[in-house]
C-alpha cells in the first residue's frame, strides 16, 4: 500500500480541516473560547488518557501473569498513544479523532481487527527459503489460560515434528 497518500493526508489536508474548523468555531464563539476550548480538550485528554494508560498497563499485566499475550492491551496501548498526539494537536477535528480512540469498546473493537488482520497477513505470508507449518485454533480467554496453566505445570514436554532438508532429499 503506497505511502503517500497518507503523508499528503496527515501534512495537507488536516492541517487545512484544522485551520478551516478553528476560523468557523472562532467566528460563531470569538477567539479568546477558541483558544480556552482547544487548551482544555488538551488538558483532559491527557488526564484522560493516564487513567486509561494505567489501566492498559494492569490489563497487560494480569495478561502475562495468566500467561496470555497481551496483544490486544499493546495494541490498546499504541491507540491511545496517537489518541494522546492527537489531543495534544491544536484543533477540534483531531480532538474528535483523540476523544473517539479514549471510548474503551471503541478501542477494544480496533484492536481485535488489527490483530485479526495482522494474524492473516502472518499466516498467509512465507519468506523465500523458509516454509513454517501449524495450526490455528480460536480460543476463549478462559482455554488460554488453561493451556497457559498446563504448560506451566509441564515444562519439560515439548511437542513437535523436525525435518531437515537432508530427509527430504
Amino acid at each position: 500500500m503506497p505511502i503517500l497518500p497518507f503523508i499528503l493526508l496527515f501534512f495537507i489536508v488536516i492541517p487545512l480541516l484544522e485551520i478551516y474548523l478553528l476560523i468557523e468555531v472562532g467566528g460563531v464563539v470569538g477567539a479568546f473560547p477558541t483558544v480556552i476550548a482547544v487548551v482544555f480538550t488538551a488538558v483532559l485528554g491527557v488526564t484522560l488518557i493516564r487513567i486509561q494508560g494505567f489501566s492498559t498497563i494492569q490489563k497487560a499485566q494480569m495478561s502475562m501473569r495468566q500467561g496470555i499475550v497481551p496483544a490486544t492491551e499493546m495494541f490498546e496501548g499504541i491507540m491511545l498513544l496517537f489518541a494522546a498526539i492527537c489531543l495534544l494537536i491544536p484543533g477540534f477535528f483531531t480532538d474528535a479523532l483523540g476523544f473517539l480512540l479514549l471510548i474503551p469498546p471503541l478501542r477494544m473493537f480496533l484492536a481485535r481487527r488489527l490483530i485479526g488482520s495482522a494474524m492473516l497477513k502472518t499466516r498467509f505470508q512465507t519468506s523465500r527459503s523458509d516454509f513454517f507449518e501449524g495450526e490455528y485454533e480460536d480460543l476463549t480467554p478462559e482455554q488460554q489460560h488453561q493451556r497457559a496453566q498446563n504448560r506451566l505445570h509441564h515444562r519439560d514436554i515439548i511437542e513437535g515434528r523436525v525435518e531437515s532438508d537432508d530427509d527430504r532429499k
